[in-house]
């Protein structure tokens, strides 16, 4: 490239780390940036050996340099399971990070576009680091608070070097926030009343010492729930166990409830404390004391903020009046839970589409707002 700008493909261990830790560079001087476990990314792009992802998909990763230092980064992606629910021809990119330089954001982005053009691939949608269970969309707004646990943050002029390059924006994902520590309207708390006076509903938590078989069932309950969602890619046998096995350290059973109407699981509700508030004096770093820390603090967590990154029912049920009640009483019993047990006072719905019906309406009946939008553009290659 010209104009002492240099991409090059991750190839060696070395590369590796410098795309794993440009973020410290970037993010130096924004104070909402949470550093995120360097081991969590190191996994996350370490191949099919410690990501079940890449058994369908496959990705290349390119760094940017400028006068021989690193300043930005990217992914690109072609995932068999986003060319089937997708649409053939579409390619993903992900992972971008760049100093405020038009320039090197065109050399990152045009690299990416290279390479799913070779690969057969007719329009680039992103971003998504890797997929959509991961770190989906760019955001666009709210970046004055930081992100909640598995959640993006980005820098604003990211926006404008994206679009200059011809991206148009295709989907929103908004998280909603709200104060919990007081409740919720009298005409939420009249609805769950009725939901638990009701005989065909049975309310659970999750049983932690059965973790396997239910994390299977939560997630055969999401991949059933949402199958017509936009964007949706359904999580693969290994994937649900890679995600089990990821989570598991942050699940408490009487923040994850499961509903059954007439002795059949139906709905779920998976709320997570935010985790990054353990994890941002870390640096990044497990070891030496990270883990310690990190273990300790979760043995009996106090955080400011709840995060609920999933919900869901089966398709059978909904639109119907038992949906609506299975849904506010696991709301209104993990709120109760969150408060009294783990000290919070806010709580974070999301994300969630911009054309997500169901959930905008819980959303309003809770009195929430939006808080953060994240945007996924998309270009005809």
């Amino acid at each position: 490239m010209g104009g002492g700008i240099d991409i090059r493909p991750v190839a060696s261990t070395a590369d590796r780390k410098t795309f794993i830790d440009l973020p410290w560079t970037l993010y130096a001087h924004d104070p909402n940036w949470v550093p995120p476990l360097k081991s969590e990314i190191a996994g996350l792009i370490g191949g099919a050996k410690s990501n079940p992802w890449f058994e369908h998909a496959e990705a290349a990763f390119w760094l940017a340099y400028k006068d021989g230092k690193p300043v930005g980064r990217i992914s690109a992606q072609v995932d068999q399971l986003v060319l089937q629910h997708m649409g053939a021809g579409t390619g993903q990119f992900g992972m971008f990070e760049c100093i405020d330089d038009p320039a090197v954001a065109t050399a990152l982005l045009e690299t990416a576009e290279t390479w799913l053009r070779q690969k057969g691939m007719t329009r680039s949608l992103g971003p998504f680091s890797l997929s959509i269970w991961d770190e989906p969309g760019l955001l666009v707004s709210g970046f004055e608070l930081p992100p909640t646990v598995m959640m993006g943050h980005h820098l604003p002029y990211y926006e404008a070097l994206i679009e200059d390059r011809g991206y148009a924006g295709v989907k929103d994902l908004h998280t909603y926030e709200l104060p919990i520590a007081t409740g919720f309207p009298p005409a939420f708390n009249r609805i769950v009343a009725a939901a638990e006076k009701s005989s065909r509903i049975r309310m659970r938590n999750v049983d932690k010492s059965r973790f396997d078989s239910e994390a299977a069932l939560i997630l055969d309950i999401l991949n059933d729930a949402w199958s017509d969602n936009w964007g949706f890619i359904p999580l693969t046998p290994s994937e649900v166990a890679y995600v089990g096995k990821k989570l598991k350290p942050i699940v408490f059973e009487d923040l994850i409830r499961i509903c059954e109407v007439d002795g059949e699981p139906v709905s779920f509700m998976i709320t997570l404390p935010d985790v990054n508030e353990m994890t941002a004096d870390l640096d990044g770093k497990l070891l030496p004391f990270g883990w310690a820390k990190l273990l300790w603090r979760l043995r009996a967590p106090k955080v400011r903020r709840m995060r609920v990154p999933l919900m869901g029912v089966r398709k059978s049920m909904q639109g119907s009046r038992l949906a609506s009640f299975m849904a506010l009483m696991m709301v209104e019993h993990i709120r109760r839970a969150a408060v009294s047990v783990y000290g919070a006072t806010q709580g974070e719905l999301g994300w969630v589409l911009d054309d997500n019906g169901p959930m905008k309406s819980i959303a309003e009946i809770i009195e929430s707002k939006i808080t953060k939008t994240y945007r996924v553009y998309e270009k005809a290659l």
